[in-house]
């Protein structure tokens, strides 16, 4: 079982990858007004997109085996880009300052959180991030 230290990083993670996704993805805004809000958004934000991940990704990988065999995993991209989506209208859904405009970008989005994701995860020690 993880420790809550590790819960936190990879919390932190998350919401750093989509700050970096609201950057330089248009489509994808983070509004709210001030610094501290962003922050506040960005973390509730990346707490929803944990328990999406948790839950739906991998009960759509097991049913959807088949897609992901055929096309040698590029619908994955897809899958992850509506899950994306998803994350965008619960969190507007819940009132949050996030949205995501569309598929595109949605797809460029889940992209570069999977990217950012992933080198911040490498800069981390294994120690405090317990993968």
């Amino acid at each position: 079982m993880p420790s809550a230290v590790a819960f936190i990083v990879r919390i932190a993670v998350v919401a750093v990858s989509l700050w970096v996704a609201t950057l330089i993805v248009p489509g994808i805004d983070n509004t709210a007004g001030t610094t501290g809000a962003r922050i506040g958004t960005l973390i509730v934000v990346a707490l929803i997109f944990g328990l999406i991940n948790a839950v739906l990704k991998p009960l759509i990988k097991t049913i959807g085996c088949a897609f992901y065999v055929l096309t040698l995993g590029l619908v994955g991209l897809v899958v992850n880009a509506l899950l994306f989506m998803l994350v965008g209208w619960l969190a507007g859904g819940i009132g949050l300052p996030f949205a995501v405009n569309g598929f595109w970008a949605a797809f460029l989005g889940a992209i570069v959180v999977s990217v950012v994701s992933f080198l911040l995860h490498v800069l981390i020690p294994d120690s405090i991030d317990e993968r």
